[in-house]
């Protein structure tokens, strides 16, 4: 047996039974249970959603149907900047697809309406950042009752925690990851904020294990996706950088002046040789070169500088588990997957250059005579070649005392190139995606990974394997989804209730595939103090009426608080230290930040923030709230 229940949901304050009986609407079911004084809050809830893909379509049905914002007080605002793909069919249930290429928000809202058509909902395609701050401004922050995440990544989330910490605003956090879910309470001065504790980072392969030891799928297929970025997104944005302003491009070079540098100009000169560069077959060219680059030199590079029979500094092996000896491939035009590599590679090349493609790319036979005129070079491999086994570098490329001399010569050939290109030339980065199966970057990659794979005698997949390991896909299960936004909704109880302490809250991690659910209470945020006084993150101190900065230190020396030093943004306005600051001291804190800080503040806010360092009488410092000056 499975037994749950949330009765601690249920309101704080007794009710009296008249509050259950029912108004003939349809939320009696639930007026039955919680009381119409409840109801009344839910449905005059100003709501701030943000998100609304699979956690947001959930989120949406649900609140419609507790009539959460249908007031005539009410608001929910959802905001999304995303459009419906075919992949979002499966598990964001308020899309079709009909939908597909339509703001997700629009139609998500459209869609809850029809659920609940008394619903007053505004849609908007707006990412919430610090660049939205005119959209979504104070007047906004402050009007609203509770913010639900319906996000995807943890920078998002920690902005909106942010906003939430200073607006002081409760905010239901919740997230999935295949069977798995987890709920966050996040709720003004009764419990920490969703930033005060981290994840530890993913667990990644050494780079020196993917670029020259793989011995597993995933490695070569981290490996794939790594050359397509370099090479079609990268690439081309480096040489759009260097065209757009090349002297400010060779100084950051210079200045760089290490082998990264280095091959990022060789990489960006190859692109601005106009004779290799010009036609399809010289996509064709440089497709089979690279064939030859990788699956061939690379690993005769390899094998001569650490034979079959090396062996390490204690007299091991150097081949030993888990590394795989490679083999270098032979290229044949008899060989399908080969030739499709090449397709790929061409197509995609081409695709940077706004080169056209000829129909005859997919005739194999007409393929194979483009190839067998490709002339390619010998290869001998070179002695004293660095290759790195240590699994702790960071990077591969080691720095040599001949890299600056490389560099200048290297930029002088750029601007001879540059001279011979046409005006106004540029290239066009290609950004992986996968749920497109007709542009061709899953058949690239997946050439890429299964030609390292048969290097190293690793096992090949098929390409929807390949998109599944490579586009990092995580099976969405809908069952995580609905669980952890039912958990979020019965947080919402609480929170328009009012009345709940800290142990009323939920926090909750659900693994549906083992099965576990772990239910506890949310944990209280740390809570400093000085003399009579107690503070925790969720405080700010607010001055108004303009203050100077002397108002400002005197209103912080009556606390017991001496300020030495007060800064906006990373600009310091006064440190005590300096005889020249006291010159500002009768100065207004809004007009030090516009003199010296260059404060630009729009028209629609109203305060600052400034960061005091401050000292007790005994001389320890105190980590005081961020303080609000208010001038408007």
């Amino acid at each position: 047996f499975f037994y749950f229940d949330s009765v601690e949901s249920l309101p704080a304050e007794p009710l009296d039974p008249s509050d259950f009986k029912p108004l003939n609407s349809r939320y009696d079911a639930q007026i039955s249970v919680f009381g119409s004084k409840l109801q009344k809050k839910l449905e005059d809830a100003k709501v701030f959603m943000v998100g609304s893909g699979a956690l947001g379509c959930e989120f949406l049905k649900n609140l419609a149907l507790m009539g959460v914002s249908c007031g005539s007080q009410g608001k929910l605002t959802i905001t999304d900047d995303d459009v419906i793909e075919k992949s979002n069919l499966s598990r964001q249930f308020l899309f079709r697809d009909w939908n597909i290429g339509q703001a997700k928000s629009t139609v998500a809202a459209s869609a809850a309406a029809s659920i609940n058509p008394r619903l007053k909902i505004e849609a908007l395609q707006n990412r919430v950042g610090p660049e939205t701050e005119g959209v979504f401004n104070d007047t906004f922050w402050e009007k609203l009752t509770v913010v639900i995440n319906a996000l995807d990544n943890v920078n998002a989330r920690l902005y909106v925690d942010q906003r939430c910490l200073y607006f002081q605003k409760p905010l239901l956090e919740s997230g999935t990851l295949g069977a798995k879910c987890n709920t966050q309470m996040v709720i003004p001065h009764l419990t920490e904020n969703y930033g005060a504790s981290r994840d530890p980072p993913e667990k990644q392969a050494p780079m020196c294990t993917v670029h020259s030891f793989p011995h597993n799928i995933d490695h070569c297929l981290t490996w794939a996706r790594s050359e397509f970025e370099g090479l079609l997104e990268k690439t081309p944005a480096e040489v759009n950088a260097y065209l757009s302003n090349p002297v400010e491009y060779a100084s950051s070079m210079k200045n760089a002046g290490d082998a990264q540098a280095k091959d990022n100009l060789e990489r960006v000169l190859e692109c601005l040789d106009r004779e290799k560069c010009e036609t399809f077959q010289d996509c064709i060219t440089w497709a089979r070169l690279r064939f030859e680059d990788y699956f061939v030199n690379r690993v005769k590079q390899l094998i001569f500088t650490f034979p079959e029979e090396a062996a390490t500094s204690t007299g091991a092996p150097f081949w030993s588990a888990p590394k795989r000896f490679p083999h270098p491939l032979q290229f044949s035009a008899a060989d399908t997957s080969h030739l499709n590599f090449i397709i790929a590679a061409s197509i995609l090349r081409a695709e940077t250059f706004g080169i056209s493609v000829p129909d005859w790319v997919k005739n194999p036979k007409m393929l194979s005579e483009a190839v067998d005129k490709v002339i390619v070079p010998d290869f001998q491999p070179r002695e004293g070649v660095k290759i790195e086994t240590d699994e702790k570098a960071a990077s591969l490329s080691a720095a040599s005392v001949d890299d600056a001399a490389v560099i200048n010569e290297l930029l002088l050939k750029l601007e001879l190139c540059r001279n011979n290109l046409p005006s106004g030339f540029r290239m066009k980065p290609i950004s992986f995606e996968k749920d497109d199966d007709t542009n061709y970057h899953m058949d690239l990659i997946a050439g890429l990974a299964n030609m390292r794979a048969r290097n190293y005698s690793i096992p090949e997949v098929d390409k929807l394997k390949a998109k599944f390991i490579a586009g990092r896909i995580i099976p969405a299960i809908a069952t995580s989804t609905a669980m952890a936004t039912g958990l979020v909704c019965l947080e919402l109880y609480k929170v328009l209730d009012g009345a709940h302490k800290v142990e009323d809250y939920r926090n909750t991690f659900a693994n549906l595939a083992l099965p576990l659910f772990s239910i506890a209470e949310p944990v209280p945020p740390k809570v400093m103090k000085h003399r009579d006084m107690s503070w925790t993150v969720w405080d700010r101190w607010i001055l108004k009426d303009n203050p100077t900065l002397r108002e400002l230190i005197q209103w912080l020396k009556d606390k017991g608080l001496n300020a030495y030093s007060i800064s906006y943004g990373s600009c310091l306005l006064f440190n005590s230290m300096f005889p020249r600051h006291k010159e500002r001291l009768d100065k207004k804190v809004v007009d030090v930040a516009r003199e010296i800080a260059k404060a630009e503040l729009p028209p629609y806010r109203s305060h600052l923030d400034v960061v005091v360092a401050c000292e007790d009488d005994d001389d320890n410092d105190i980590d005081i709230p961020q303080v609000s000056i208010y001038y408007g």
